[in-house]
C-alpha cells in the first residue's frame, strides 16, 4: 500500500491509535453509528411534523431540545471517564532519543483498513507524520519546531520534558476509581512529541491561532499600498488545511469535518431566521491530566469593503482554552465564547 502525508495528516492512512484490537475500535464505530443514525432519524420525525403541524410548536420544542443538549454538555462532570485512557500506551514511561526510534511501537502492527478509505484518529499517524519532517528536513523534529516556534514568538511553548526545569509549569489532575482528585501519573511523551507532547500557554496560542488566522486572510487584503506584510504561510496553504477531506469525520463536532490537522465546519444555513452555521476551525487536545483547544471563527469579510477598512488582518475571534485535568471537553465552550465576542464586534 502507499501511505502519503496527506494522508496521514487527515487520519486517514489505517496506522492504529492506542487501541490495538481492531475488533474493539469497529465496535466502537459501529456504536456511533448507531447513535448518529438514531439522531438523524429523530430530525427528520420533527421537520415531518413541522411541515404536517405548522411551524410554531415544532420550532419550540426543537429549541428547547437543543438547550437542554447543550446543558447536559455544559454541565457533565469534569474529568469524565474516557476510554481512550484506559490504553496502556497513554502511560509509557519509555525515553526514545529520537522520532525515529518511537516508530518501533507500531511499526510492524497491520494496518486497520485500506489507507484512504476510512478515517480513524491516529496519535501514531503523526509521529510517523514527524518523522518524515525529520528526515525531509535533515534535523531533529524537535529542533525543527523549537525553531518555527521561535519564528511565531511562542517563547513559552516547550518539549514536554520530565527532566527540564520549566518555569511555571502547572501540575496535572485525574480522577481516581474513587472519583477524587489526584495527581496526574508520571509519563514520558517522547513517543509522541507531534500529537501531543508539547507544552504552551494561553499566549502562545491565541498567537499562533493569529498567525494562522492572517496568512488566511492577507491575500483578501489587496488595496493597501503593499504595505501589508506577508503571512507565515501562503493563503491558499491555510485554505487547503481547513478544507474538509471526504470520509473524515469529528467526534467532538457533529457538524464538522477532518481536514489537514484541523477540525473544520462550513459556512452553512438551509432555512432563513434558523439555525446558521459560522465557518471555524478547531482542534482538541487531551493528554494525561491536561485537556485544550483551540478555535479559530475568522470574520466574514466584504469584499467590495477590503481596501477602505482601517484595520488590518487578522480579523476574528480566536479562543483557546487549557485545562490542567483529564478529560474535559472544551470545544463547545469554546464556540460559545467565539460566538458572543463574535456578536458583540457585529454590534459595533
Amino acid at each position: 500500500v502507499t501511505i502519503t502525508t496527506r494522508l496521514l495528516v487527515s487520519h486517514l492512512s489505517g496506522i492504529r491509535h492506542y487501541e490495538k484490537d481492531i475488533t474493539k475500535v469497529k465496535e466502537e464505530k459501529e456504536k456511533a453509528n448507531r447513535a448518529l443514525k438514531l439522531t438523524k432519524s429523530h430530525q427528520d420525525k420533527e421537520q415531518k411534523e413541522k411541515e404536517g403541524k405548522g411551524i410554531e410548536k415544532t420550532d419550540c420544542v426543537k429549541q428547547k431540545k437543543e438547550h437542554d443538549g447543550e446543558t447536559k454538555s455544559r454541565n457533565s462532570k469534569p474529568g469524565r471517564k474516557d476510554k481512550e485512557f484506559e490504553q496502556e500506551e497513554y502511560y509509557l514511561k519509555e525515553k526514545f532519543e529520537s522520532v525515529i526510534e518511537s516508530l518501533k511501537i507500531f511499526k510492524n502492527d497491520p494496518l486497520f483498513f485500506k489507507p484512504g478509505s476510512q478515517f480513524l484518529y491516529s496519535t501514531y499517524g503523526f509521529t510517523l507524520l514527524s518523522a518524515v519532517v525529520e528526515r525531509a528536513s535533515g534535523q531533529k523534529f524537535t529542533d525543527y519546531m523549537l525553531k518555527m516556534f521561535r519564528d511565531l514568538d511562542m517563547l513559552s511553548t516547550v518539549l514536554d520534558d520530565n527532566e527540564a526545569m520549566i518555569y511555571n509549569r502547572a501540575r496535572c489532575y485525574v480522577y481516581n476509581k474513587k472519583g477524587r482528585l489526584v495527581n496526574a501519573p508520571y509519563v514520558d511523551n517522547s513517543y509522541k512529541w507531534a500529537g501531543g507532547g508539547f507544552l504552551s500557554s494561553v499566549g502562545d496560542l491565541l498567537k499562533f491561532g493569529n498567525a494562522l488566522l492572517y496568512s488566511y486572510q492577507a491575500g483578501q487584503f489587496k488595496n493597501r499600498n503593499g504595505k501589508l506584510l506577508p503571512g507565515y504561510l501562503k493563503p491558499g496553504t491555510v485554505a487547503m488545511m481547513w478544507t474538509p477531506v471526504p470520509k473524515t469525520e469529528v467526534s467532538w463536532d457533529r457538524d464538522g469535518k477532518y481536514a489537514m490537522a484541523w477540525a473544520v465546519v462550513e459556512k452553512n444555513q438551509q432555512y432563513g431566521c434558523c439555525r446558521q452555521q459560522r465557518h471555524y476551525a478547531s482542534h482538541t487536545g487531551g493528554a494525561v491530566g491536561a485537556s485544550s483547544v483551540l478555535l479559530i471563527l475568522p470574520e466574514e469579510l466584504d469584499p467590495e469593503a477590503l481596501g477602505t477598512w482601517p484595520v488590518a488582518p487578522p480579523r476574528g475571534v480566536i479562543v483557546t482554552i487549557i485545562c490542567n485535568m483529564q478529560s474535559v471537553s472544551l470545544n463547545s465552550t469554546a464556540l460559545k465564547i467565539a460566538r458572543e465576542f463574535d456578536k458583540e464586534k457585529r454590534a459595533q
